[in-house]
């Protein structure tokens, strides 16, 4: 047997006595504690067919006596065997404990035993009734079982909708007939069926109940089993319902956000179009329009910054995020929309509203004055006597370094030299060493890098990003940019 893979004893017999407790789910309050226990079961279901499938079934049987009485109870459970993968999982472990070749009548009996249970199984999969009046009554009816069983599960699921949403008229959180314990109740018991397609509409409407409720009525473990299947592409909902979804529970929100940064640093940065793409998929920058998931999603992307010092793919996260957050605020309709200083409230507004200017607003002659105009708001403010802390120079550095463009525009007009160099190189110095005390700063107009050729990769990048996404038709320009990229790829 493999090292490192034994079932702790201690866990076995706790999950043993667990279903003896539940039974076949007939209670409500066992149906309960089911739904609650259902994403440990699975993971210890896993690691046990992980221990399993290295193992002898002879030997198995002997280590682990008591497994035939715990997978034929599960077997039986129709809320376990109804959840995610767990009915596979029970499949496979049965299939480790089958004799290939059996030596005596124990044997013989136990894959007796074995092939029953894995026939209940296959039959549960394909919603099929085994009691003959069952049978025979949906026959009447002229169904087949498969037909009668989804049939059932869509009539529940728009009863269930409909009760909701009468509950709540013309959108007003009215306390009606539905009590917060029976809404609590309904979506626990969505919790083995979440990924099940015609359940979508009643995840979309609980997702987006409130009832009046002054806290909050779904589960937990709800709102975390939705939110990991929508990560993991297991269901599609509507934006409303997403945005509901974090709006409501923190810690979806928090973990999507950390899911995309993942996400991100895994992609290597040969295209800024695979990464918007990517960045636009998880729905993080339509639903930042509400100022309150953008203050927190803000938040976690600083410290992810502060905790990678700074490492150039989690900044251009950053700041393709923002640039795809600003087109999105600018989609929305302009009667619910918020005014741009409700996302940078407490940032000077001047700075804000220059730099949320997209360049292609202006004419390229413009761009400079534009610049300078920054760098000198951007100076005073540093010189400012009132910001005296490292917190308050970092908070004016992120507003200015997620803003990337101009940053990219500024070093371009330099490459050109068509103005005087003084207020962009101090914007740029800023930006690459915002701790350095005004007069070094001034003195110096200089940035060194760690990495030069790293910087000057990234910046093309960008630009070539910045023409295509905006549409210019200078083929020439992306040509040469393009094998300038190539060739300081093989270098660095």
């Amino acid at each position: 047997m493999a090292q490192g893979t034994t079932v702790p004893k201690l866990n076995f017999e706790y999950w043993l006595d667990k279903a003896i407790e539940w039974g076949q789910a007939t209670t409500l309050e066992s149906q309960k504690d089911v739904c609650l226990h259902l994403p440990q079961l699975q993971e210890f279901l896993h690691q046990i067919y992980e221990t399993l499938k290295h193992m002898d079934s002879i030997v198995a049987i002997q280590q682990f006596p008591l497994i035939g009485q715990l997978l034929g109870r599960l077997c039986w459970n129709p809320f376990v065997i109804g959840y995610d993968e767990s009915q596979k999982t029970l499949m496979w472990c049965l299939c480790c404990l089958y004799s290939s070749e059996p030596q005596n009548p124990v044997e013989l009996k136990a894959n007796s035993w074995i092939r029953s249970l894995l026939c209940h199984l296959l039959s549960s999969s394909k919603w099929e009734s085994n009691e003959a009046e069952t049978s025979t009554f949906i026959s009447t009816l002229g169904y087949t079982s498969a037909d009668y069983y989804c049939h059932l599960v869509k009539n529940m699921v728009f009863s269930l909708v409909t009760e909701l949403r009468g509950n709540q008229f013309n959108g007003l959180n009215i306390q009606g007939r539905v009590s917060a314990s029976r809404v609590n109740a309904v979506s626990l018991f969505c919790l083995p069926l979440i990924t099940l397609p015609d359940l979508t509409p009643l995840l979309e409407t609980l997702l987006l109940y409130h009832g009046g409720a002054s806290k909050e009525i779904l589960s937990s473990e709800f709102l975390e089993a939705v939110n990991e299947a929508f990560l993991k592409k297991k269901i599609s909902l509507p934006e409303s319902a997403i945005f509901s979804l974090w709006l409501r529970h923190l810690p979806s929100l928090e973990k999507a956000t950390l899911y995309l940064l993942d996400q991100l640093v895994s992609i290597q940065l040969n295209s800024l179009e695979e990464v918007a793409c990517v960045i636009k998929d998880s729905l993080l920058p339509q639903a930042a329009s509400h100022p309150a998931i953008f203050r927190i999603v803000n938040e976690i992307f600083k410290n992810a910054l502060l905790e990678t010092d700074g490492t150039p793919e989690v900044m251009t996260a950053i700041q393709v995020f923002t640039q795809l957050f600003l087109q999105a605020h600018q989609n929305e309709n302009k009667q619910h929309k918020f005014p741009l200083k409700a996302y940078f409230p407490r940032h000077h507004q001047p700075l804000v509203t220059a730099l949320l200017r997209c360049p292609f607003e202006l004419p390229t002659t413009q761009w400079s004055q534009h610049l300078k105009h920054i760098s000198d708001m951007l100076k005073a403010l540093v010189e400012d006597t009132n910001i005296s802390s490292l917190a308050d120079l970092f908070e004016i550095w992120f507003l200015v370094a997620r803003f990337g463009e101009w940053l990219d525009i500024a070093a371009e007009q330099l490459l050109k030299a068509a103005v005087e160099p003084d207020a962009l190189l101090w914007l740029l110095a800023f930006y690459y060493c915002p701790q350095n005390e005004n007069q070094q700063r001034t003195q110096t107009m200089i940035t060194e890098t760690t990495d030069t050729s790293k910087e000057v990769c990234s910046l093309l990048i960008r630009t070539a990003y910045r023409i295509n996404r905006n549409g210019e038709e200078n083929q020439r320009t992306v040509k040469l940019l393009n094998e300038l990229l190539q060739k300081l790829t093989l270098k660095v």
